[in-house]
């Protein structure tokens, strides 16, 4: 380049570019063809970022480098989240089975008792195990790690998304049954209805507050339970956005995706809300994850949007 290229007319121009590149806080990388479906994410023990591609029946793993490798799994994974065992575990909601696998792609299916369950959520348990919501059966299942699956009765109708709470308890949210669920180790088992009807939650994660959030998808709002069962609910600008699933952030904020809404939304502890739209329209974003500093949802375009997050 010529020496001070940067105050000639190209090198303004360029420097523009850059600036808006910078403010702009979500880019999109593309992982697969539209067709494949990515759905889930989750922070991987090998540093990568793991998802599933639900339509191409497999599970992809972009690394550090930004390559992307794609390892078939079987039909219909959908949601996945690190195990104990340095393996990474999902759901098959389509062939009923319950995945793993490890960082080198070598696969392993385990089948609930409960034939057609339709398991969905999965999550790391306080004890050692894996704990997985058979929607289609209402049950809540366990499973070791040497794949012994142990199944309780749900308190309520299509137990959906479920986390390991602050409270040594898993929660999940009851998509049918417009309540949150919460289950002990030793499958003890209780419901919380919500008080706006019809909510329809779906998405839930243990928050930075000590609190449960979830989602509620058919009333657009974002709701927290305490771990002794106080709700409070927040509604979206959008109540047409359809928010489906989150995470916490690096910043301390709860982070979410708008299905209907075509954004990434965020909720501080005081419930204040802030929308950040999606690069292209019909993205539809699913879930998302936080990993190495910032967040990242899957796209129905066959694409990761990634969310730069502000820490003070």
């Amino acid at each position: 380049m010529p020496h001070a290229f940067h105050v000639s007319e190209p090198g303004e121009v360029l420097l523009e570019r850059v600036g808006r590149w910078l403010a702009d806080p979500v880019r999109e990388v593309t992982v697969s063809g539209p067709e494949a479906g990515p759905y889930a994410l989750a922070d991987g023990p090998d540093g990568a970022l793991w998802f599933t591609l639900v339509h191409q029946g497999a599970i992809g793993r972009r690394g550090a480098d930004g390559r992307v490798t794609v390892h078939p799994v079987g039909p219909g994974p959908t949601v996945l989240a690190q195990g104990p065992d340095g393996a990474l575990w999902f759901t098959e909601y389509r062939s009923h089975r319950i995945g793993r696998i490890t960082v080198d792609g070598e696969v392993t299916s385990f089948a609930p008792p409960t034939a057609d369950g339709g398991p969905f959520g999965i999550a790391a348990g306080p004890d050692g195990a894996m704990w997985f919501t058979l929607s289609g059966a209402d049950r809540i299942g366990r499973i070791t790690m040497d794949g012994e699956i142990t199944e309780y009765p749900s308190p309520g109708a299509f137990p959906s998304a479920l986390t390991a709470g602050p409270d040594g308890a898993l929660w999940f949210t009851l998509n049918q049954a417009n309540a949150i669920g919460r289950i002990t180790t030793d499958g003890q088992t209780t419901a919380y209805p919500l008080p706006t009807p019809s909510a329809a939650p779906v998405g839930i994660t243990a928050g930075p507050d000590g609190a449960l959030w979830f989602t509620e998808i058919g009333a657009g709002q974002i709701g927290r339970i305490t771990v002794d069962g106080t709700v409070t609910e927040y509604p979206l600008p959008d109540r047409q956005a359809r928010p489906h699933a989150l995470t916490t952030g690096p910043d301390g904020a709860v982070w979410f995706t708008e299905w209907g809404g075509n954004r990434i939304g965020r909720i501080d502890t005081d419930g204040r809300i802030t929308g950040y739209d999606l690069p292209r329209p019909a993205c539809e974003p699913h879930g998302i994850v936080q990993h190495r500093g910032a967040l990242w949802c899957a796209l129905e375009t066959g694409s990761l949007a990634r969310i730069a997050v502000h820490v003070e």
